[in-house]
């Protein structure tokens, strides 16, 4: 079965990532049996805490994208992450914004994989767990990782979020 062209382009960003640092790592994106839109059902179908679960959320910050990797086990304080980057307006983005600027639909927003560079932050909850669990592009993929392997392969800036 030939990949989905979302998967396909996370896989190949993991591989870039992984070729770059030599860090052998080897994230691999993996298919669930039906798809998962939530971070409870992912948990669910992981067998995993739902903290595990990082979330890929993209908020419109002044009209730029920002991709928030937020533990499932809370909520982004968009008030509070609007102040620590000095935005005025951060707001949740529209189905079209996320697709623009991802190229993936809500629901399987991958951290990585985007046609062009996408702002992101790492909730740092993350760094709890020893294995986290992110989105692959589509809602059914998903791809096991580390905190410290989700904030090397998307250069994203560790952060309080919640």
């Amino acid at each position: 079965m030939q990949a989905h062209p979302n998967v396909q382009a996370v896989q190949d960003a993991l591989d870039d990532a992984d070729a770059r640092d030599g860090s052998g790592a080897r994230c691999q994106v993996r298919m669930l049996p039906d798809a998962v839109h939530t971070a409870a059902a992912a948990a669910d179908a992981l067998d995993v805490e739902v903290g595990q679960i990082a979330n890929s959320l993209i908020f419109d910050a002044d009209g730029e994208p920002l991709l928030v990797l937020t533990s499932g086990a809370h909520r982004v304080d968009t008030a509070r992450v609007a102040a620590d980057l000095g935005v005025t307006a951060l707001r949740r983005a529209t189905p079209e914004f996320v697709r623009a600027h991802t190229g993936q639909p809500i629901g399987g927003v991958a951290p990585l994989g985007h046609p062009g560079p996408v702002r992101t932050l790492v909730d740092k909850a993350l760094a709890g767990y020893g294995e986290v669990w992110a989105a692959g592009g589509v809602p059914r993929a998903v791809f096991p990782t580390t905190y410290d392997e989700l904030v090397r392969i998307t250069a994203g800036t560790p952060a309080q979020v919640a």
